[in-house]
């Protein structure tokens, strides 16, 4: 069985913002690298075999702090990047919505274009590390999309905030992937009880 914890990346001022980020490679915030700390601190190395990670700098960064309590092999797959939302990435919520009120921004990565990447990334993953534990470092619109595309369609999880560094996990049983745990941040809310 082939696991994955999809991690969001760490907290960046564009969040906090609400600007749309897309392929946009803004850094990590103090509170983003902070967030990435307790995530690694709060692993235990034995129980993954290695890391992947967007190439984008917030994901790479949080892979990176996380790491360095881990000391795994880290990857970076470019199939795993943020999806591009084109001449909306900068805008903020308000600025979008009055700017494209269909949503449908000029320039965007289409979606059928996103879902086949993410797809690919998922199938060379599991054919290249099969039975493995994978962390995967990657975006919120990366893990809402294998989320729909695990789930068929349904979106169940639609509307639901994926919280910086929280974690979902899927599982690779024989030929489908399988939904095991989802937006996860025990280890954030340990990590404020510490402090």
């Amino acid at each position: 069985m082939t696991t994955i914890y999809l991690v969001r990346h760490g907290q960046t001022d564009w969040n906090v913002e609400r600007r749309a980020q897309g392929q946009t490679d803004i850094p990590l915030n103090d509170t983003g690298i902070g967030q990435a700390d307790a995530c690694g601190r709060a692993m235990d190395s034995t129980n993954y075999d290695l890391m992947i990670t967007s190439h984008l700098k917030r994901a790479r960064k949080t892979a990176e702090i996380i790491n360095s309590y881990l000391d795994l092999p880290l990857v970076v797959m470019e199939d795993f990047a943020e999806r591009s939302f084109g001449n909306a990435e900068g805008l903020t919520i308000a600025e979008r919505d009055e700017l494209y009120p269909d949503r449908n921004y000029p320039n965007q990565e289409k979606l059928d274009v996103f879902s086949t990447r993410i797809l690919k990334g998922l199938e060379q993953v599991h054919q290249n590390y099969q039975g493995k534990r994978i962390l995967l470092v990657t975006h919120g619109a990366v893990i809402y999309r294998v989320l729909q595309l695990i789930n068929k369609g349904k979106t169940e999880f639609r509307g639901q905030k994926i919280k910086n560094t929280s974690i979902t996990t899927i599982t690779r049983q024989e030929e489908e992937w399988l939904i095991q745990d989802f937006n996860q941040i025990n280890h954030l809310q340990e990590a404020q009880t510490e402090a």
